[in-house]
């Protein structure tokens, strides 16, 4: 007769294995389960964590510093930016008086 589990135990079971780096074979023999079972479930964990990350993207740490360099970069141009066009507005109000 087959088991029924639901879905937060399946969850946690393949957790165990990804997320923890418990060996799915240990995993199988304390919870008294079929290993393909089990591999299964953490197959389904996999597939649903591949289509969160396309959600949440993670970055390595040289791709931070180069964003964080082009972030910096514009943050200096828009201030060069605004202070031409400060000059330029006053000059404007000056012509204007």
């Amino acid at each position: 007769m087959a088991r029924k589990y639901d879905h937060e135990f399946k969850e946690y079971i393949a957790k165990l294995v990804v997320d923890e780096g418990n060996k799915a074979t240990d995993v199988a023999r304390e919870m008294d389960i079929s290993p393909k079972t089990i591999s299964r479930w953490v197959r389904d964990y996999r597939n649903k964590i591949k289509l969160n990350q396309e959600e949440i993207s993670y970055i390595t740490p040289s791709e931070y510093r180069k964003r964080e360099k082009e972030l910096l970069d514009q943050i200096n141009n828009l201030k060069e930016e605004n202070e031409i066009i400060k000059k330029a507005a006053h000059i404007f109000m000056q012509s204007q008086k």
